[in-house]
């Protein structure tokens, strides 16, 4: 995180972190809206993919996303809470494919679930 600048912009926060998963928590700002008062999808899009990066990077191996799909359920508004929970479901010497589901604080259904796969390099980086 010290590093991940976009993360930090986003105001994202780390609430867990273990072994091949991530649970990050953002406050939904103004800025952060499009034009008809809801979270731009970019913003929910790079919420999953800091939380994917930091579950599959969590393994030590620089593992960069090669492939993303998104589906928007809801639509977050200024000052909503959201959570991104990711999960490696799926572990290879090459690939590796990551589930974020995303919820809102007070709402009972997910917001944004996220599927991702990622190349894993055989790189290593500090943890």
């Amino acid at each position: 995180m010290a590093k991940d600048y976009a993360t930090q912009w986003l105001g994202a926060e780390l609430v867990h972190l273990e072994e091949g998963k991530c649970t990050l928590q953002m406050l939904v700002k103004r800025e952060m809206l499009n034009g008809f008062g809801t979270l731009h999808g970019g913003m929910a899009y790079s919420l999953a993919d800091s939380a994917l990066a930091f579950a599959v990077n969590s393994y030590g191996l620089i593992s960069p996303l090669i492939n993303g799909s998104m589906s928007y359920a809801k639509g977050a508004i200024e000052g909503d809470v959201l959570r991104a929970e990711a999960k490696v479901i799926s572990l290879g010497n090459k690939k590796a494919d990551i589930d974020v589901v995303i919820t809102c604080k007070g709402h009972e259904e997910p917001f944004y679930f996220f599927r991702g796969t990622v190349y894993r390099t055989s790189k290593e980086h500090e943890i």
